[in-house]
């Protein structure tokens, strides 16, 4: 008859032996812990800009609209709208740039990107006055923008989180690197911080930012317990901010009012600008 020895028996056995109901238990446990933790770190992504048209934006301002939607075609003097309905005549649009691409369609993916774009004249400034803003009709708290942005040179306009906050664009690719950057240049947090270093791609090129803001908190009466923080912004890829605090609102903004949500906004009263693949992911 054969010794059974204990010693030598896997311990992975003896539990599925005597322990079936707390093995169970065990992975019920884990299950349940795996779909906390993925509750927890969830996300969701908006997408304002539909690509289409200006469905879910309203506009600020009583100057000329020049918000258009269309297949962007810009370089670093100008912007100029091909409208999605008119793709056909997209060649005529190409010959003006100067561009002779090999392939249409590659020319359709390259240059041709739906876009959302103040199609101002370089010459904004000129009178009768022309461009508004722009923003979401969808409100925001906590949350995390990326975009991309084209803007062509000596052109300003801004990201403003909550319709309040501005992220400042500019064109400060040229920048003497003797000058010290101010709240003016590219990558600041106007009427708060310069960025901390000029981070600028070149105008009428495509340029990216990524905002992670934190909203200022109320108490159930109203009173402010907290002020929004920008936790980063990364321009072009290059970290420009970490951990300003914001106590008001940073000028230009939509009401100069600081509440839990706002919307938003982008700036089109200083000059051509141009969105694309705008994403605000909130908690």
């Amino acid at each position: 008859m054969a010794t059974f020895h204990w010693e030598t028996f896997p311990i992975f056995t003896i539990f599925s032996i005597i322990c079936p109901m707390k093995r169970n238990l065990l992975l019920l446990i884990v299950i349940i812990f795996a779909l906390t933790s993925v509750s927890l770190t969830a996300q969701t992504v908006k997408n304002p800009f539909n690509g289409t048209n200006l469905d879910g934006w309203k506009f600020r301002g009583d100057w000329e609209n020049c918000w258009k939607v269309g297949r962007l075609v810009a370089d670093a003097t100008s912007i100029d709208i091909v409208p999605i309905a008119a793709e056909g005549r997209a060649g005529i649009a190409l010959r003006r740039t100067g561009i002779a691409p090999r392939r249409a369609a590659d020319t359709n993916a390259r240059l041709f990107a739906p876009a959302l774009a103040n199609t101002i004249d370089a010459q904004w400034q000129q009178e009768p006055r022309k461009g508004v803003d722009i923003y979401t009709e969808e409100k925001f708290g906590d949350c995390t923008v990326k975009l991309e942005f084209l803007v062509t040179r000596g052109s300003n306009s801004g990201v403003y989180l909550m319709g309040e906050y501005e992220v400042q664009i500019n064109d400060s690719f040229a920048k003497n690197p003797g000058r010290p950057l101010s709240q003016a240049d590219m990558g600041a947090i106007y009427s708060a911080a310069e960025p901390s270093r000029n981070a600028a791609g070149v105008p009428g090129t495509w340029q990216s930012y990524e905002i992670e803001f934190v909203a200022p908190k109320f108490d159930a009466s109203g009173n402010k317990t907290a002020n929004a923080v920008f936790k980063k912004v990364i321009l072009n890829g290059v970290v420009v901010q970490e951990n300003v605090e914001v106590k008001e609102p940073t000028g230009g903004g939509l009401t100069m009012k600081e509440a839990p949500t706002g919307p938003l906004m982008l700036q089109g009263d200083h000059g051509p600008v141009a969105f694309r693949n705008i994403e605000i992911i909130v908690p």
